[in-house]
């Protein structure tokens, strides 16, 4: 069973929608079971590349990586992202997501987290007319 109703899963494709409209910034989000690596970043960032977020052409890719049995999560940025963001950029934006992970609103705290990525985003990469959407919103799984 997975972790998010259909409705549930309709609403963080939104926030994603929503938040890449103020930037040229790609949002993923992954959802699986379990992880598995020991640590949380390292099977997000073999997500990140398995998925080609560090294609996009700014190298602006961010994923959001949640494993719901094990209570692990990441948040990830790319290259392109790391260079202009500092570290209480993700530690904030963790916080938000572990709030309401604790208190099972996955929902909640992936949409949280994505609003708050997006207008982190938006300073950095701000959106262009000519901007595509090089990387689905659609949540993956594991």
């Amino acid at each position: 069973m997975f972790i998010l109703s259909e409705l549930q899963q309709k609403n963080i494709i939104e926030a994603i929608k929503m938040a890449e409209k103020n930037t040229s910034g790609e949002i993923k989000v992954h959802i699986e079971e379990n992880c598995s690596s020991a640590d949380a970043m390292e099977r997000a960032s073999e997500v990140f590349e398995y998925l080609s977020l560090h294609k996009t052409a700014q190298r602006n890719g961010v994923l959001f990586y949640l494993a719901y049995e094990d209570h692990k999560f990441a948040i990830l940025g790319d290259k392109g992202i790391n260079e202009k963001v500092g570290q209480t950029f993700w530690d904030s934006t963790k916080d938000l997501l572990r709030e309401n992970f604790k208190k099972g609103d996955f929902e909640k705290g992936l949409t949280l987290g994505i609003t708050e990525a997006g207008n982190q985003l938006k300073h950095y990469f701000p959106y262009n007319t000519d901007d595509k959407n090089e990387i689905s919103d659609e949540i993956s799984r594991g």
